[in-house]
């Protein structure tokens, strides 16, 4: 296990070395300079912004100062608010951005097992039939077609629900619904799929010849079975939640990282970008590593270390 471990974490390490060195000279490939947009700043202005955030030196330089901003995790005053560093934004929008993210995933899993569950349990009936619509509809339209959809119905036509902002738990329903609804229909279709298939397995027929409970015997020795497949997904699922909060939280004014990463992008604000997107791949390789030790807890059969290695 150790040995797994430690090769793993090796693995890790060389990924966001990669992300960190595409990102970088991909950002630097655009032509032009953060300060063009600015034409009330003289040219010598310019050349002392660029001189102080280093953007004159040449380009391997500049990667290995950044190298090193990285391994210290201090990824320095913004270009655009130079009154705020990226480490305060980072502080300051990544607890707003994974409170929307862990709800939208804790929602889409728990609904989508029980969906893809019920609609295994019925299958070819109503339920069945009920349930894989919703996830057609959840796969096949967008969150923010969703997003914008439900803002027209809930807040502005009936008032039910806050339009915007993150203040309360009111303001949390809107956004976790847009965003769990199509994760919600892919765990849903996998569940059932995997359901489908585990229950006519020869021991759950022997489970039910021994006169064990229906309870006992979807969720104790078939749910658990069929959740590796579903273990598998989630880590992308996961992934593709995080991202997928950079438009949810626009369209919402959520302050999480989402608006900091999108304004830096428009505003070409270069160590925002890079700390951002190294925050965001570092949770997600992070969560995709802890995915593979699940496989291990939930099947013995499966082996973290090679042969040979004890």
């Amino acid at each position: 296990m150790l040995p797994y471990i430690l090769k793993r974490i090796g693995w890790m390490l060389a990924t966001l070395w990669v992300i960190i060195t595409l990102t970088f000279f991909l950002m630097h490939s655009i032509p032009g300079s953060p300060f063009n947009e600015e034409r009330a700043t003289s040219e010598a202005v310019q050349k002392n912004l660029e001189e102080y955030y280093h953007l004159d030196e040449p380009l391997f330089i500049q990667y290995v100062m950044y190298l090193k901003s990285v391994v210290t995790f201090d990824f320095g005053p913004s270009i655009k608010k130079s009154s705020q560093s990226v480490n305060e934004m980072l502080g300051r929008g990544f607890p707003v951005s994974f409170e929307l993210g862990m709800a939208t995933l804790v929602l889409a899993v728990v609904s989508g097992l029980l969906l893809g569950v019920a609609a295994a349990l019925r299958h070819n009936g109503l339920i069945d039939y009920i349930a894989m619509t919703v996830a057609v509809i959840g796969i096949s339209v967008p969150n923010f077609v969703l997003a914008t959809f439900l803002i027209q119905q809930m807040s502005v036509n009936l008032g039910i629900l806050p339009v915007a902002t993150w203040a309360s738990p009111r303001h949390m329903i809107l956004p976790v619904a847009a965003l769990a609804t199509g994760p919600m229909a892919i765990i849903a279709r996998l569940t059932r799929s995997s359901m489908l298939e585990v229950l006519t397995q020869d021991y759950i027929r022997t489970a039910k010849a021994k006169g064990l409970s229906p309870f006992k015997i979807v969720f104790k020795h078939a749910l658990k079975n069929a959740l590796l497949p579903v273990v598998t997904i989630v880590g992308s699922l996961a992934a593709a939640i995080l991202t997928g909060t950079f438009v949810i939280e626009k369209i919402f004014a959520i302050p999480g990282m989402g608006k900091y990463f999108v304004e830096s992008i428009n505003q070409r604000d270069y160590p925002v970008i890079m700390g951002t997107t190294v925050f965001y791949s570092l949770v997600l390789i992070i969560m995709l590593f802890l995915v593979d030790i699940a496989y291990g807890l939930l099947d013995p059969r499966i082996k973290l270390h090679q042969k040979g290695e004890r």
